[in-house]
């Protein structure tokens, strides 16, 4: 046992301990907070809402949506790098897929066109990002809003509805006969890029020329890493893995929405930032980034069961942000 301890698994299984026991610890304050308010309203104690099949099942499906566009922008964080354009180019996604299948193109190649439209969006950030040395905060700050208005355009400011298809089954509620999936398919596309991924970082030179990048970019330069290629690189893939998400979100929605998807590049951030991985670069995990997208789904669901308003799980959010940035610089201080 003390052998396992000492070794290197379980260094690398250590830090996600903390956050399977904050997820618990979250599932079962609303648990309680959700119990006590239908004692108060029925005089009976029931099993909470939280936890009843259907509930579970949306925040799968949600965790499916954020969890695959953190995947690409821990590729992003972890470089020193940030993305605030997920949740428009996650829109872009879904609409250019869905305006494929309106058209009459293939399934296959209808959701190929929406990850290549984030792919682009991705790649252009990049390019802006190392060619005019501009700050990734403004750039991307820019192409949250042009994304976003090309997203409106090309739908006519509509939502697009799609037909019946495999693509729409990605993240649907499973048949009798499929239940031993367990999931949705969606779900295990999220945990099979998450464990490509992960292996992508960990073994490969140019995942850990991604994490030189971030922990000191000039050493890296020194060392002949080509740094503006590994930065093009990060923020094409994360707009990829954000037009697979819109892909997603278009699938359980029926309809690629140019309006949908507001918000979500802060709930990205902070599923990366709760993950563990830190801002200032060079640390993070697919693993922890899956994490803390499950932990940000459960404080939204609980809040909206709850029956609390909107602004106030803005506010909630808001606090688990600055919260897990505060707890990774007071990390690194002591550290140093």
């Amino acid at each position: 046992m003390k052998s396992f301890f000492a070794s290197s698994q379980w260094r690398n299984i250590r830090p996600m301990v903390p956050l399977a026991l904050a997820l618990g610890v979250v599932l079962l304050f609303f648990s309680g907070l959700l119990m006590v308010q239908d004692h108060q309203e029925t005089g009976q104690w029931r099993s909470p809402t939280i936890a009843s099949p259907a509930t579970l099942e949306k925040m799968v499906i949600y965790t499916v949506v954020v969890g695959i566009a953190a995947i690409g922008a821990t590729l992003v964080i972890v470089s020193a790098g940030i993305d605030l354009s997920a949740g428009s180019v996650i829109a872009l996604g879904g609409v250019a897929t869905a305006i494929c299948m309106e058209r009459g193109w293939p399934p296959g190649v209808a959701a190929l066109a929406g990850i290549i439209a984030g792919l682009l969006c991705g790649l252009v950030n990049g390019i802006v990002i190392t060619k005019f040395k501009v700050v990734p905060f403004i750039v991307t700050l820019g192409s949250l809003l042009v994304v976003r208005g090309l997203a409106k355009g090309f739908a006519d400011g509509k939502p697009v509805n799609i037909d019946q298809t495999w693509l729409s089954e990605l993240l649907a509620v499973l048949p009798d006969d499929r239940k031993w999936m367990l999931f949705p398919p969606g779900a295990w596309v999220m945990f099979g890029l998450a464990a490509l991924t992960a292996a992508f970082l960990r073994y490969t030179r140019p995942g850990r020329h991604i994490v030189a990048v971030g922990s000191n970019e000039l050493t890296a330069r020194l060392c002949g890493v080509a740094v503006e290629r590994i930065k093009v690189f990060v923020y094409a893939a994360a707009g990829a893995f954000a037009g697979l998400s819109g892909l997603m979100l278009m699938s359980y929605q029926q309809q690629g929405d140019p309006t949908g998807a507001i918000g979500y590049e802060l709930d990205v951030i902070a599923a990366v930032v709760i993950g563990g991985a830190s801002l200032s670069g060079g640390e993070g995990s697919i693993l922890g980034t899956l994490f803390g997208a499950m932990i940000m789904v459960v404080i939204k669901t609980g809040c909206q069961l709850m029956g609390w308003e909107p602004w106030v799980t803005q506010v909630v959010t808001g606090v688990v942000i600055i919260a897990a940035v505060s707890l990774d610089r007071f990390r690194h201080a002591r550290e140093a």
